[in-house]
């Protein structure tokens, strides 16, 4: 029974945006419907947590690597380019000054 609770809770849509308190919330109902023993309904909640949780990353490091491919491939300045030229131009710009003191 766990199995099959499990494999639709999976398959529900949204399920991955489903917050900490939801995700016990469903448990605890389905516990006291009978549909799941206690150490079940925490083995759920536990597991769900988890997948969740790597679904996050996976999305996250997604994400990044899209904005990555972007920025490349319209030959954009990344941040940590845009600050290091900052500080090379003002390093420039005080050698300026001195020379013309």
């Amino acid at each position: 029974m766990f199995d099959l609770v499990k494999k639709a809770a999976l398959a529900g849509v949204g399920f991955a945006s489903l917050g900490s308190e939801k995700l016990e919330e469903l448990a605890g109902e389905l516990v006291l419907k009978g549909k799941l023993t206690e150490m079940e309904g925490r083995r759920l909640v536990a597991e769900m947590k988890e997948r969740v949780e790597k679904s996050r990353s996976s999305l996250k490091e997604q994400g990044e690597g899209v904005v990555d491919k972007a920025i490349e491939k319209l030959n954009l300045a990344h941040a940590e380019e845009v600050d290091s030229l900052k500080k090379e131009v003002a390093a420039l710009k005080e050698q300026l000054a001195q020379m013309k003191n």
